[in-house]
């Protein structure tokens, strides 16, 4: 391992609460933290993976800041594989940055976001995609996007990918055995045979990338919009959804005039919800762009509830409606069956492509069937997903796709007959988009992106 400076950082919200906590890791951890910490023992000679009660003080002022716990962990058996320390004082933002200030001055550096992560993986501890993977369990939604983020974490992903490359490393070892030892009695390669490999593989990466949609829906939630003619109920469903009054109702048409974003949990996974401006020709400027965003959202959607008046016959308005939106991925919604009093709704059912579902956002009646409808459409098919190894990160969906281009073109080469040189390249340009998914093939500037979507301390 390489000796990295030693670094500290606060790892709680700052702000009032029970605990809060500071964190530092590298060489001179415990010799830091035991220079400004007052127990019973000292910390140098405490045991791995021992808690200590004491006090804070700076030795410069005699000034006690605080009294905490100190957790003093010891490498290789920790985190970063670096000894570490963690302060657990009392929650709030003064005494925090208090101690933090404290152990800067007598050595260690602030650290910048993901730093402590960053040090797991180069320390060797956590691949890059176990790495990325720790991001998303800090900002995990539901059990769903959890469990599919420690899936990744103890590694289900990258097994996956390191499995897929051994296979291309085996063809690209035949093939360049054949060239770098061509005077002597090899065993010529067998390009079918090859090919039939590289096919398998591709597939297999294919697939992967495939559960990209599902990996979204299961960790960033489901992009859900709402439309609908101004008056429908659009905005009464959105507060019966969510259980409270997010959006302004009222009887008058075009009360909503840009689209209003709210998440709410469906069996596990969340709908990002999108209560869009009523579809129909605006009056004035401020309504056309509003309409112009319900647009944009509808084209966005991966799911659409599409609303319509069941107190009312349908015009031209909703015949419009019906031809902008996408039926495989559209829920029809007859609004207002609190009014039907048995009878059936004035809109003609007929016209719908699929059966809708009846609900009255007032009373909340049909929100039920209508959240199963929702389970059943889209969630039922990503939870499919769960049981094998999920893709959740444009980035990691971008190079599946640059390896299964590159072995695409190496299985055309062995068909029309190129040369060994040519086809190695390619294999060697599909093991390094591979290898940047798990960080065996990687770039400083890479990980400088990656790690600075983290936050401080984590």
């Amino acid at each position: 391992m390489r000796n990295y400076p030693t670094i500290a950082a606060i790892s709680t919200p700052l702000g009032a609460g029970a605990i809060g906590i500071v964190r530092m890791t590298g060489q001179e951890a415990i010799t830091i933290c035991g220079g400004v910490f007052q127990g019973k023992c000292g910390l140098e000679q405490a045991g791995s993976h021992t808690l200590h009660y004491g006090r804070i003080v700076s030795p410069e002022a005699g000034e006690v800041i605080d009294e905490v716990l100190v957790s003093v962990m010891k490498a290789p058996g920790t985190y970063t594989r670096e000894d570490m320390v963690e302060v657990n004082c009392h929650g709030g933002p003064v005494a925090q940055k208090k101690i933090l200030a404290l152990l800067l001055d007598h050595g260690a550096e602030l650290a910048p976001p993901g730093e402590f992560t960053r040090r797991a993986f180069l320390n060797g501890r956590i691949d890059l995609a176990q790495a990325e993977s720790v991001a998303q369990i800090v900002s995990a939604k539901t059990e769903a996007a959890l469990k599919l983020a420690m899936s990744q974490l103890e590694g289900s992903l990258s097994a996956e990918i390191k499995s897929l490359r051994r296979g291309v490393l085996s063809v690209l070892g035949a093939l360049e055995a054949g060239l770098d030892f061509s005077d002597e009695d090899i065993e010529e390669l067998n390009r079918e045979e090859a090919e039939t490999r590289l096919s398998q593989i591709k597939k297999c990466l294919e697939e992967l990338a495939e559960s990209a949609f599902a990996g979204r829906i299961l960790s960033q939630g489901v992009r859900t919009a709402i439309v609908g003619k101004p008056n429908v109920g659009k905005s009464s469903l959105l507060n019966a959804m969510l259980m409270r009054e997010r959006a302004i109702v009222t009887e008058i048409p075009g009360t909503t005039r840009d689209t209003i974003e709210e998440i709410i949990n469906v069996g596990g996974v969340p709908l990002q919800l999108t209560d869009t401006a009523g579809m129909a020709p605006a009056d004035d400027i401020v309504e056309q762009i509003g309409v112009e965003r319900s647009r944009k959202a509808l084209k966005e959607a991966d799911l659409i509830l599409c609303l319509f008046d069941g107190s009312r016959r349908e015009d031209d308005h909703d015949r419009a409606l019906l031809t902008s939106v996408l039926p495989e991925k559209t829920i029809y919604i007859i609004n207002k069956c609190d009014l039907f009093r048995g009878r059936a709704p004035s809109f003609n059912r007929g016209l719908l492509p699929a059966q809708p579902v009846l609900i009255s956002a007032l009373t909340r009646q049909g929100l039920n069937e209508l959240k199963e409808k929702i389970s059943r459409l889209v969630l039922g098919e990503a939870f499919s997903h769960t049981l094998s190894p999920v893709v959740t990160l444009e980035r990691h969906q971008r190079l599946l796709a640059s390896a299964s281009e590159r072995l695409l073109k190496a299985q055309q080469g062995l068909r029309v007959g190129l040369g060994e040189e040519i086809i190695s390249e390619e294999l060697r340009a599909a093991l390094t988009a591979l290898g940047e998914i798990t960080g065996e093939e990687m770039m400083e500037d890479l990980l400088d992106e990656i790690f600075r979507e983290f936050c401080v301390g984590k």
